[in-house]
């Protein structure tokens, strides 16, 4: 956990965990320990000025009972100077606690032994891979020009109505969505997840407990009015409703599952990165959280991968799972497992899915707790994953499936969508 007192213990050991997400966080180390240094000096002789105090108050009794009002006078005057510094000495303490605050969220999450030194995306570890990549008819279309050819995803209108980034789905394209969502949700429940229907704008604080805020402030929709946010993915709501809750061990883990709309601000790239379906401001995705004891998170994530790997091999989905490197790391997480598809008409790899373990990164944001048997409380591990996120799970089921007669619809989802083949 990442903590003033492990900076100020071993200010080393956190700057070489942080160098595998290739940061230089030595300077901004040095200013916490700086500021916590000053702010624990002015505490320290705020302290002792108080207890002086104490001690001058409990005289004064004694001295006017003694008729000694010169002395009494002195005290009450060097009473009122040292109040005046104490006054002086906790602002201070107050300005440097605030500006400690304000360094300490700009750190990310230190990153699990296992995750791998690397520049980006290029040197993540493959773990495993599933699933068999089709043959394509002649003349395969991606998903946008199938989208259109069977009027199931309007982009167009999308733009017209919002703006780029935002489809509109329809017909068979409307149900494929909402069959998926439920089909998400049936499989997570299956596995032990309550489901949640949470709000989809949440306040700042929330924002922080998870850690969006303040590093991804600027990819989150601002509702300036109100000063709330529209939802980046589920994980934000879900994992708030622990926040300032003390847990009974035995009520370990708490797992729970949520569809929301998701709404990202973030830029993309160019050209076909970001055609279609492979980069949008409003997506829909099913989520997983997790809150564990932390002797168990790590096979808890084990347990979330196979779990996610699971959905993707019933859909029948050619796949792949990376272990991501400390330069592919999101800010809060420790360790992350992506899942990517094979889109075989766009010829490249989708990603579907994360599941990270955060540890104690946000739960010491939030102050989610949980009580031990010896009664003592600590710090529960979060874990989330997507289970998983539509848009490129369509792109790749309409361009993997095609046919010269159609799209087949894999078997899973027949019950859902009562129809077989678009």
């Amino acid at each position: 956990m990442l903590t003033i007192k492990l900076l100020r213990e071993d200010p080393d050991f956190v700057a070489e965990r942080l160098a595998i997400r290739n940061i230089d966080a030595r300077p901004v180390i040095q200013q916490i320990i700086s500021l916590d240094t000053q702010r624990r000096a002015a505490q320290t002789e705020a302290d002792a000025l108080t207890a002086e105090q104490k001690k001058m108050a409990s005289r004064i009794g004694k001295l006017m009972a003694e008729g000694k009002l010169d002395q009494v006078a002195e005290i009450k005057k060097n009473a009122g100077e040292s109040k005046e510094k104490v006054k002086a000495l906790i602002a201070d303490q107050e300005k440097y606690e605030k500006e400690l605050n304000e360094l300490m969220v700009t750190l990310p999450n230190l990153p699990h032994k296992m995750v791998a030194r690397g520049e980006g995306a290029q040197d993540n570890v493959l773990v495993r891979e599933g699933g068999q990549i089709p043959t394509m008819i002649q003349g395969a279309l991606p998903h946008w020009e199938l989208a259109r050819k069977y009027d199931l995803i309007d982009f167009d209108l999308g733009v017209k109505l919002t703006g780029a980034g935002f489809p509109v789905y329809k017909g068979k394209g409307a149900r494929l969505q909402m069959g998926l969502i439920q089909f998400f949700l049936d499989q997570n429940a299956g596995e032990g997840y309550q489901e949640i229907m949470p709000p989809v704008i949440v306040n700042e604080d929330s924002g922080y407990g998870t850690g969006q805020l303040p590093d991804k402030g600027q990819q989150m929709y601002h509702v300036g009015l109100d000063n709330f946010y529209l939802v980046p993915t589920a994980e934000v709501p879900l994992t708030n409703i622990y926040r300032d809750t003390i847990l009974e061990a035995s009520k370990l883990p708490v797992r729970l599952t949520a569809y929301t709309p998701c709404f990202r601000r973030e830029a993309g790239s160019y050209g076909k990165d970001v055609r279609g379906l492979n980069r949008l401001h409003q997506f829909d995705k099913v989520e997983i959280v997790q809150l564990t004891h932390p002797d168990h998170s790590y096979s808890a994530l084990d347990d979330m991968v196979k779990h996610v790997e699971r959905l993707v091999q019933m859909l029948e989905l050619p796949y792949r799972i990376l272990r991501l490197c400390g330069a592919d790391l999101s800010f809060t997480s420790a360790m992350t497992y992506d899942f990517e598809v094979y889109s075989a008409a766009q010829q490249r790899w989708l990603e579907v899915s994360s599941v990270s373990n955060f540890e104690t990164f946000q739960s010491n944001r939030l102050k989610a707790r949980f009580r031990g048997e010896d009664g003592k409380t600590q710090l529960v591990h979060t874990l989330n994953g997507s289970a998983l996120a539509l848009p490129r799970i369509v792109a790749a089921l309409l361009e993997n499936n095609q046919t010269e007669d159609g799209i087949i619809i894999p078997e899973v989802l027949h019950k859902y969508l009562h129809f077989s083949r678009i």
